[in-house]
């Protein structure tokens, strides 16, 4: 627990899934979290808003900090960014985990829409890190994670969702590019090897059935844990699996991860190849 208590953790998103999860397991371990998402009113479709997110932070043993508004804003991004500092004293950790998500081909995807998944995503994931940069440098303990897959040049991943990709990789690169121009700071990429229970693989991705044979974001979140607590010179400049992680970590008893204890015929995340490193397949 030492290693996170009174670090301070600044995130993209955060309302709910995935981000919530990282910002629970980061509070758990005695750390601030502040975290900039758009929710401040319930949405029919979507669970949380930043209100809710921070009651939860705080439940779990940290201090909140929600501060609402849109990371395409770069100035808001700023000003949020220097609201942290003033109230809690510094930033350590920088995790990108807002994304936009469509899979639509060329052909059905507006110019409108491609600028919205570029813009969010890979821009996003530059604009959040820039703004942190100056106090990750301060920092010695000085992380940045996002939530973006490895490189592939797989074709498959570029038919029917070439603009997604674009941005799910820019958001790599400027991960692994922030890694290779600031050694003082540890910039990894993380990503989940099998579908994760989130609204967004409920309401797009599968519904029920896709959900059934998916983990929980505690899997990323634990994976999170152990990149962030330990010391920024142990790792940098990598694109991670969350089961490679948390295998590395010593724990290889997966089952806690499905609400029936499943750890054969997982639905493997998007850019995993079917079967690839899934236990029971």
């Amino acid at each position: 627990m030492g290693a996170l208590r009174g670090r301070t953790a600044f995130m993209s998103g955060g309302s709910r899934g995935i981000g919530l999860a990282i910002a629970k397991r980061l509070a758990g371990a005695g750390a601030n979290v502040a975290f900039m998402a758009k929710t401040d009113q319930p949405h029919p479709k979507l669970p949380g808003t930043v209100h809710t997110a921070a009651a939860e932070i705080e439940a779990a043993g940290g201090r909140a900090l929600p501060i609402v508004g849109d990371i395409r804003d770069a100035d808001a991004v700023e000003a949020a960014v220097a609201e942290t500092v003033a109230e809690l004293g510094g930033i350590d950790i920088c995790v990108n985990n807002a994304s936009a998500l469509n899979l639509a081909p060329m052909r059905d995807l507006p110019v409108k829409r491609y600028d919205l998944l570029q813009e969010v995503n890979a821009r996003g994931t530059y604009v959040v890190t820039r703004a942190c940069l100056p106090h990750l440098r301060a920092s010695d303990h000085g992380h940045v994670l996002t939530l973006s897959p490895p490189l592939s040049t797989d074709p498959r991943w570029l038919t029917h969702c070439s603009a997604y990709t674009l941005s799910k990789y820019g958001m790599t690169m400027i991960t692994l590019g922030l890694a290779a121009d600031e050694p003082s700071i540890a910039a990894n990429c993380l990503w989940p090897r099998t579908a994760i229970r989130t609204a967004a693989v409920q309401n797009l991705l599968g519904g029920d059935e896709t959900i059934e044979r998916s983990r929980t974001p505690e899997i990323v979140a634990d994976a999170a844990y152990e990149i962030l607590a330990a010391s920024p010179s142990l790792r940098t400049g990598q694109a991670l699996m969350d089961d490679d992680v948390l295998g590395a970590a010593g724990v290889h008893d997966l089952s806690v991860y499905h609400p029936d204890g499943l750890t054969d015929g997982l639905a493997p995340d998007f850019f995993v190849s079917e079967g690839e490193g899934l236990l029971g397949t």
